[in-house]
């Protein structure tokens, strides 16, 4: 008995630490919401940028299922994202704390569970513009929205409407998109150069996103946040495209970035009114700038972080996107050296950066 004695307290000592480094460690794991925010779910429209996969189930060739798109991702799978790990809308997803990832809505294999926390409607290719979506063969904006009734009635079916409404109410709705409208669409093509001006044709694109606006709004949107346009001029493909000599000037074509920042300007001025005729309506509508910490990881400080600026990490680096980036294409070794994965589409670590450059404008657009 007196040998169990002189061993018990060393032993209740030590179980008590242990016990108390194991609930320490369980709790840092449980990592609070930050500011505490509500969020229930996040929906997202818009182009590749914000794509995690929907074109997998369209017959396009305007899709990203196939190295080495994915290369970094979770066990290096392919998901359809046109990058080589996260995108945006997962690191944002990821800091509210809904859930690691966001999902494509077309993927058949979702749950309830799934579904009542969020998806991506987004389409690679796609455009403000009704043309632009065509010429890709991928999914419309006015078609996204009706995916999304679709959601709130498959949700409805399988909750109920009150539960479906709390959570479409206290839902963050990200609008990323633009890009396709003016690259692809208005400077490739000669069809819209026809009828509009540039100035005319920015004036297009805007008055078709504000009825994308508006029809999200009908449909319960409150909290909204819409990327503006990057620096268009400096996205590799364009460079390759436009510039003197595409293998020695490598600099970016200001005259296009110059229409984006236009765009941009324009776009800001009609969020700021939206927000200031609905802020007694509970709206929460915002600009989030990504053109800024573009121009400054490719031309400013930002650009130290960065070995690659003007290539893409995949083939070349001056044309390859979508199919021509594909697994028998040259890829660089380390991504995270590289502003763009392929000759349009930016790395993970491009992603992060923006992210974090945009943290102010998330952190004040989450809060009650």
């Amino acid at each position: 008995m007196e040998s169990c004695h002189k061993f018990s307290f060393p032993l209740l000592t030590l179980l008590s630490l242990y016990m108390s480094f194991f609930v320490a460690h369980a709790e840092g794991s449980l990592t609070p919401r930050p500011f505490n925010n509500k969020i229930t779910a996040a929906f997202v429209f818009g182009d590749s940028t914000v794509d995690p996969g929907n074109n997998n189930y369209v017959k396009t060739l305007f899709r990203g299922n196939f190295p080495p798109y994915g290369k970094d991702f979770r066990d290096h799978v392919p998901t359809g994202r046109f990058t080589n790990g996260k995108l945006s809308t997962d690191l944002i997803v990821s800091y509210i704390g809904i859930k690691e990832y966001l999902p494509p809505y077309l993927d058949p294999n979702l749950s309830i569970e799934e579904l009542m926390t969020g998806v991506s409607f987004a389409s690679a290719g796609s455009g403000f513009d009704p043309l632009t979506p065509q010429i890709s063969s991928v999914i419309s904006l006015p078609k996204q929205l009706e995916y999304f009734k679709e959601y709130k009635k498959r949700l409805q079916s399988a909750i109920g409407n009150r539960r479906t409404e709390a959570i479409i109410k206290e839902a963050v709705f990200l609008i990323s998109c633009g890009t396709n409208d003016f690259v692809v669409n208005y400077f490739t093509l000669p069809i819209r150069r026809k009828s509009y001006t540039v100035s005319a044709y920015q004036q297009f694109v805007l008055q078709s996103f504000k009825q994308v606006l508006q029809d999200l709004w009908d449909e319960g949107a409150r909290r909204i946040a819409v990327t503006g346009l990057p620096p268009m001029g400096c996205l590799p493909a364009v460079i390759t495209l436009y510039s003197k000599n595409a293998v020695l000037e490598r600099g970016c074509i200001e005259n296009l970035s110059q229409v984006g920042m236009e765009y941009n300007q324009m776009l800001q001025n009609e969020l700021n009114s939206m927000q200031g005729r609905l802020a007694h309506l509970d709206a929460k509508i915002t600009y989030v700038d990504i053109f800024t910490p573009l121009v400054d990881m490719i031309q400013g400080l930002g650009k130290h972080d960065f070995d690659e600026v003007s290539h893409g990490c995949c083939g070349s680096g001056y044309l390859e996107a979508g199919f021509l980036c594909n697994p028998g294409s040259f890829v660089c070794d380390d991504a995270s050296k590289y502003v763009f994965f392929d000759s349009i589409h930016p790395t993970e670590k491009t992603y992060i950066n923006l992210f974090m450059a945009s943290r102010p404008v998330i952190d004040s657009f989450i809060q009650d």
